[in-house]
């Protein structure tokens, strides 16, 4: 599924001209007769795309973020003139109250399969939502994440806010960026085996082919070993783990801490073992770095960083 926005010009009876935007989102297509004025996003990194884009004077608000994540100084510095509307996932009274007329968020990035805040709900209320690329998955048919998705909803974000030459631009910084970190990494032999250990010590929660690590990992020269699980993010059991022998953990985000993951796998006779115990090689990112957004660019050059480490 390609993703990808289109602009066309129309001529008003008055002599003047508007143009409207039309973008896909998820199996949707959305027209915009103009930049809307009122938006509001959830979670950190959807809140980031905004930012990196500077689309605050368009906004009212963000949602999704204090509730799950904290932020640094330098996202601290720009959402301070926002108000956060709520800690978790808003409410459709949160977003018609806050005389919202745009909300940018995904599948379980503030929306639901089958919950009260939906595209379909919102629409009576004038509230266009855009859907994150890589959250298609859970109400339809895609191909695995990819750094292009990210990208997508950068673009699109560009299309819908009237800001494309800066999206456009700001994507190509991001690939010439990472494709000039890369050259100077040394070949890998063979692409590493990789796990995503997210959190659950009885069963681990982690990412399948369509989560955005698998596009991380791979950009930066590995492979997830559960890049044939056909999930975003779900349960897995240790058994297939084990068997898999990944060379590489990532772990991150979460009320358990990435050190206490680390020392879980470690302490455990269960996982002696697999590779990446025996020679301790564990790698952090953050929920920010692992989700799509801004910082997955300086995620993909962590683990390339890491992948080469002796």
């Amino acid at each position: 599924m390609k993703l990808i926005a289109t602009t066309a010009v129309f001529t008003l009876l008055a002599g003047t001209t508007l143009a409207q935007t039309t973008v896909q989102s998820c199996e949707r297509q959305l027209t915009f007769e103009a930049p809307p004025q009122a938006a509001v996003s959830n979670d950190i990194n959807l809140t980031e795309m905004m930012l990196v884009l500077g689309l605050t004077d368009h906004m009212v608000g963000y949602t999704g973020i204090s509730g799950w994540n904290k932020l640094d100084a330098e996202m601290r510095a720009g959402v301070e003139a926002l108000p956060e509307l709520s800690e978790k996932y808003p409410s459709k009274e949160v977003l018609i109250g806050a005389d919202a007329d745009f909300f940018f968020a995904g599948w379980n990035y503030g929306m639901r399969v089958g919950g009260e805040v939906t595209p379909e709900t919102l629409e009576p209320f004038g509230i266009q939502v855009y859907e994150l690329t890589e959250s298609c998955i859970h109400i339809g048919e895609k191909g695995p994440a990819a750094m292009d998705d990210m990208y997508n909803d950068l673009r699109n974000l560009g299309a819908i806010f009237g800001v494309s030459d800066r999206a456009e631009a700001l994507v190509a910084s991001y690939e010439a960026d990472l494709a000039d970190f890369l050259a100077t990494q040394p070949d890998l032999p063979q692409a590493p085996r990789v796990f995503v250990y997210d959190s659950g010590e009885d069963a681990p929660f982690t990412a399948g082919r369509y989560a955005m690590p698998n596009a991380l990992i791979e950009a930066a020269g590995g492979t997830n070993i559960m890049n044939d699980f056909e999930k975003s993010w779900a349960t897995v059991g240790w058994e297939a783990v084990v068997d898999r022998n990944p060379e590489i953990i990532i772990v991150n985000y979460g009320e358990v801490t990435a050190d206490q993951k680390r020392e879980f796998m470690l302490s455990n006779p269960a996982f002696a073992d697999i590779d990446a115990v025996k020679n301790d090689r564990f790698v952090v990112l953050e929920y920010v770095e692992a989700t799509p957004g801004p910082r997955n660019i300086e995620a993909v050059k962590t683990l390339a960083a890491a992948f080469r480490a002796e």
